[in-house]
């Protein structure tokens, strides 16, 4: 099997030289008025590089780019941008690319990162990968937990089967050394976690009604076993403090939300 490509992110602006995107530029901010955390820009593959512009161009595609208000990037300060390793100062912006599998019956699955990886471990995300773009993503998550040592702009993409989530289930090869369980979710439940804001105070509790639990198929020595998890664990949020919690990553709470908008419409009822 052919190795995965490194594919870098390129950036120009205003019909600027095409350069490589810093490590430590916030790219988010740079296309939005005022710093702000959602840029509407054009993007596109283009000799192995992935290219952003203010500006379309030939093979673009216009998309949202959003980040979290509490990105790492964002928040770094000069000195400690300067703090980080040369090798990681100057690794450049990486890409990397997220599958929303939704089955015929409208369930989409997550997959839960293994506890030994060491970005973003016991994390829910959809399957992916090194890419409808969209998550400016950092790791760790937030200042508090480190400096970041990965920069990335995760790309989002959706894949419509014709079989429903029971008989996609059958087919699931997990590794275990990358996925240690995975999820079909519906649209009700996506609509809580969507709801379910990064920096709200009450992480965990459901903003409406919910499930109080989940079903889950964790993997265990090579063979998916089904059990049932705590809705809150799918409620809740990055702590701003102390360690990591298993959660679903404020990306997949996005590509979720993108996901939902592209469903029908239910007709609204009137009383006559």
């Amino acid at each position: 099997m052919e190795s995965a490509k490194r594919v870098l992110v390129c950036l120009t602006k205003e019909n600027s030289l095409l350069q490589c995107a810093k490590f430590v530029q916030g790219i988010t901010g740079q296309y939005s008025a005022n710093n702000g955390d959602k840029a509407l820009i054009h993007c596109g593959l283009d000799r192995n590089q992935f290219v952003i512009s203010d500006r379309q161009f030939p093979s673009s595609a216009p998309v949202q780019l959003q980040r979290p208000s509490f990105c790492p990037i964002k928040n770094l300060s000069p000195t400690q941008a300067a703090a980080l390793p040369g090798e990681i100062r100057n690794r450049g912006v990486d890409v990397g690319v997220a599958v929303l599998v939704q089955s015929v019956n409208k369930k989409v699955l997550l997959t839960r990162r293994s506890k030994s990886l060491n970005i973003f471990p016991n994390v829910w995300v959809p399957p992916g990968g090194h890419v409808e773009p969209g998550e400016q993503s950092a790791f760790p998550p937030l200042l508090s937990q480190g400096l970041p040592s990965r920069h990335h702009i995760v790309t989002y993409l959706l894949v419509q089967s014709n079989q429903t989530h029971q008989q996609l289930q059958e087919r699931l090869c997990p590794d275990e050394r990358e996925v240690s369980a995975c999820v079909w979710l519906d649209t009700e439940i996506a609509k809580c976690i969507v709801a379910a804001e990064d920096d709200a105070k009450d992480s965990g509790k459901p903003q409406g009604p919910a499930p109080a639990t989940i079903r889950v198929s964790e993997l265990i020595n090579g063979s998916l076993s089904q059990s049932d998890r705590s809705m809150a664990t799918f409620l809740s949020t990055a702590p701003k403090e102390g360690e990591a919690v298993e959660r679903i990553s404020t990306g997949t709470k996005y590509a979720l939300s993108l996901w939902l908008e592209t469903l029908p419409k239910a007709p609204s009822r009137e009383h006559e």
